[in-house]
């Protein structure tokens, strides 16, 4: 009887580890995941003969990968780190921030607020979590903000929570 009972107990163990693998849902933006914004934004940029500097970071607002296209002075990669950090801070778009600037007065001189697009969130491919942001600069703030996005979709994941 001992050796059934833990025959038993051996099969519902192993039955705990047959549990097929769930897709894993990203929670923060790794190094593979920054470099596929980069390049998607590399992507936009190219065709249209445009330059930016590129900026990824986690949501603490801490650095995961940049670029400096060509042409671009270390003042307008400094701008687009201001507007991953706002997008990071805010959780929202520094797009809207310039609308929150609008209608809230004294939003615009709080810290970490940049009211020119261009800084957009970025969350896991489900829109669910909210995973870090992108700041870009170096071209007008619509293309700044068009190419932010182009990254994040080329990346495969969201610039909005669903």
């Amino acid at each position: 009887m001992r050796i059934a009972s833990a025959a038993v107990e051996l099969l519902a163990a192993a039955s705990i580890f047959a549990v097929p693998a769930q897709p894993q849902i990203q929670t923060s933006i790794d190094a593979r995941t920054a470099q596929a914004i980069i390049a998607g934004c590399v992507a936009q940029a190219t065709p249209k003969m445009q330059s930016h500097a590129i900026v990824v970071v986690d949501t603490g607002g801490h650095l995961i990968a940049a670029l400096r296209m060509d042409g671009n002075t270390s003042g307008i990669f400094d701008f687009a780190l201001a507007k991953a950090e706002a997008a990071a801070s805010w959780g929202f778009s520094t797009a809207q921030m310039v609308e929150a600037a609008k209608g809230t007065p004294g939003f615009a001189s709080a810290p970490h607020v940049v009211t020119v697009p261009g800084g957009v969130p970025v969350y896991s491919a489900d829109g669910r979590i909210r995973i870090g942001p992108v700041g870009v600069s170096g071209e007008a703030p619509e293309d700044d903000a068009a190419c932010a996005e182009a990254g994040v979709r080329a990346a495969g994941l969201r610039t909005s929570h669903s």
